[in-house]
This record gives C-alpha cells, structure tokens and sequence, in this order.
C-alpha cells in the first residue's frame, strides 16, 4: 500500500496536488488529523486493496504536531506501506499575490490582514517538517501543467508525452533563485533595458525589448554558446535516463533580461525535438 503526505504552505498549491493524485488513482483525504492516520491506514488495509493508493493532506489549520505527525507516519511504515512526505512551499511575494487574489484568510492571520507576517511565521514553523519531506516542489511561477508533470514523475514514474521535459524559468535576483533549478544561467551581463524610458515598464516578452537586447553582438554571441551547450548536453541528459530538466535564466528584475532569453532558449529546445514549458517567475 502506497501512502503519500501532502503538507507545506498554506496557498502553495496543497489542493492542486490532491487533486493531481486523485486523478492518478489515489483515494485523498483532506485536513487529516495525524492522531487519525494510523487507524485510517489499518481501515485501508483491511480493505484488502480497494484503497491500495492514499494520499492525506495535513498542514496548519489541523495545529499540526510534528512529533505526532512524524509518529504516525512511524506506524504505518510498521505496517508495511510505502508512505512519502510531499512538502509544497511557494515564494513569500507568490504566496501573498495568491492570497491578496482570493482573498481568503491565512490561517496564521492575527487579525490585522499582515499576509507576509502570517507566511513567514508559518514557513518558520513547517521547517521541521520541510527538512524531513521525500519530495519538495515550489510553486512559484509553476503552471498547472508543469505541477502535474512533477508531480507524475515523482509518483508514477511516467514520462509525459515521452523523452526529456525542459522547464524554461526565467526569474529576477532580487527575489531569490528557483529551489528546483538544475542549471542557473546569470543573464545580468547583459544591456539592461530598464534603464531605456521607453522600455522599462514593457517585458522581455516585447518585440521591442527582445529587438534592443538581441541588437547587441555579446547577446547574440552569447545565445550562440547557450544553443551550443544545450545541443551537446540534452542528449546526454535523456541517455542518462532523466526525465525532467529545469534551466533558469536570471537577472536583476526577472522582467526584460531574463525573459527574452528563456523565450528564444524554449523555442531552440522545441526545434531540437524535445518538449519545453517557459515560465516568467516575475510577471505573475
């Protein structure tokens, strides 16, 4: 039996998750209580394969003990079943963007509407949590597709749509690099186009931003070199047997630099063959 913990952050994407899984098979259960875990788990085996996939959300708004929590998750090991943490965490500016959207309340919140406080509060108190997980993904600037693509291949072991999957990110420094990059490229080299006043308030998904940083030959040259070394590394990675990739491209805002790059990086590694997603971390 087969039995995964879906905890993290509170607007990480806990919910999607659950429903990724349930649409692989898994009988899910939201807001799980870990007192209740283990006799739930004897109930699922003494079913006698009906429930022979589970997945239990558990985070915050249960006062999640973790001395309970990791007990439990003791005791259906003891049993016999397969059982992983799957931590779900997003950036502090993410997390807040999603909650100022629904408006929904923060389970943390004191009551005077302080969002980041109740975040950072909360990611303090789930580190424990986070330093034990089996498998952690972040969110932040993750579409549902590429969640749905991790979340297959961490528990399925399927490739989607065959072969090797290419995430493009493109993010800015300030707010820190993608937990999940495998590659990290700094594009901050480059011509910034937020110093040109009729540029600064576009993005690199622009013609006329891609047009002025292209029109310089290191962008061009540099481009080149990228196109090279993908070409050369790509294959090695799918020898290898890897199923997914992440390539991060970065500079100061995540807004001009960044994304003109990923864009035309995406578009070369599609022309290769292979499947690639681009994300713009900074223009959610």
């Amino acid at each position: 039996m087969e039995f995964v913990v879906i905890t993290g952050m509170s607007g990480a994407g806990k919910s999607q998750a659950a429903s990724i899984l349930e649409d692989m098979g898994y009988y899910c259960v939201d807001n799980m209580p870990a007192e209740l875990m283990p006799r739930f788990a004897e109930i699922c085996t003494a079913a006698e394969g009906r429930y022979d996939k589970v997945a239990l959300v558990s985070d915050i708004r249960g006062n999640v003990n973790f001395d309970g929590l990791f007990g439990a998750i003791y005791e259906i090991r003891a049993m016999g079943c397969d059982i992983r943490i799957l931590f779900m965490e997003a950036s502090l500016s993410t997390i807040v963007n999603r909650y100022k959207e629904t408006r929904h309340k923060h389970p943390l919140d004191a009551g005077d509407g302080a969002v980041s406080d109740a975040v950072k509060k909360e990611r303090e108190l789930l580190e424990p949590l986070r330093d034990r997980a089996d498998v952690i993904i972040d969110t932040t600037g993750c579409s549902l597709s590429a969640l749905r693509r991790k979340i297959k291949e961490y528990f399925s072991g399927e490739e989607s749509g065959g072969g090797l999957y290419v995430s493009v990110v493109a993010f800015g420094y300030k707010n820190g690099l993608p937990a999940d990059a495998d590659i990290v490229m700094d594009m901050r080299f480059l011509p910034n186009p937020y110093y040109v006043d009729e540029l600064k308030n576009l993005t690199g998904m622009d013609e006329k931003v891609d047009r002025y940083i292209f029109s310089f030959p290191k962008a061009e040259s540099a481009l080149k070199k990228i196109e090279d070394l993908l070409k050369f590394l790509l294959p090695q990675y799918a020898e290898e047997g890897k199923q997914s990739l992440s390539l991060a491209f970065g500079c100061t805002g995540g807004r001009h630099r960044s994304v003109a790059v990923a864009k035309r990086v995406a578009e070369y590694i599609r022309s290769l063959g292979y499947q690639a997603d681009c994300v713009y971390r900074e223009l959610w």
